[in-house]
């Protein structure tokens, strides 16, 4: 028989699930709202910054209530990053179909990963972290992925595990956690990173300052690619 605990830990991670399900819907309400071109990026600061105050502050304000609120707080900058990363894509798949040549193609298959590493890590530099200018944002999500190489391999891997066995075995569910669950897994490594670029015990003390649940966690101040 399951102790106490051990229902307790069982809910806990049933309300995680929902939780990432939610917010999955969430994004895809909020970028379709946008016709895409315009809703992708809100959309994806307001999941990084929700899942970057629950992983690292464990902040777990209503989703719906504090989505809509993060979806506008820098609706113009993370519009811009979205159209870079949506415009460099559309250059580099380009490339890749209609490059003359092996190695031509090889070089933007290279590029595409690049890519999709700055995507993955972004938008919690945009949340995150201090830096001021799209550029070094850009450069921050880049040495994020590749100084954390290992655990972006690592994620990548489970996520597409994760969404093989959905495609093969529960269709449905891919739609529900489609998102949810890279954004998930960046959510896990950029923890371990924020944290120890951040000063010791400084979300604690953020907890224990913070008047509500609406608190901002603490902002790493080290350069993350200055």
């Amino acid at each position: 028989m399951f102790s106490f605990e051990g229902f307790v830990r069982i809910n806990t991670f049933l309300t995680s699930v929902y939780r990432v399900a939610f917010l999955n819907l969430l994004w895809l309400v909020t970028t379709v709202g946008g016709l895409v071109v315009v809703g992708v990026g809100p959309a994806s600061y307001a999941l990084a910054k929700y899942l970057d105050r629950w992983l690292r502050a464990g902040e777990t304000p209503p989703p719906a209530r504090v989505f809509w609120k993060y979806a506008r707080e820098q609706a113009g900058r993370s519009i811009l990053v979205s159209w870079i990363l949506l415009a460099a894509g559309a250059v580099i798949v380009t490339n890749v179909f209609l490059a003359s040549t092996w190695y031509l193609q090889i070089l933007n298959v290279g590029a595409l990963v690049v890519l999709a590493i700055t995507t993955a890590y972004v938008y919690p530099v945009l949340v995150a972290t201090d830096l001021t200018t799209i550029p070094r944002q850009l450069g921050g999500a880049l040495l994020i992925g590749f100084g954390s190489l290992h655990w972006t391999v690592l994620g990548a891997t489970l996520v597409g595990a994760a969404w093989w066995l959905l495609w093969q075995f529960a269709l449905p569910l891919l739609v529900l956690f489609g998102v949810g669950i890279p954004a998930f897994a960046v959510g896990l490594v950029t923890r371990a990173v924020f944290r120890g670029l951040a000063p010791d015990d400084a979300l604690d003390e953020e907890a224990d300052d913070a008047p509500d649940e609406e608190a901002e966690p603490a902002v790493p101040r080290t350069a993350v690619a200055r």
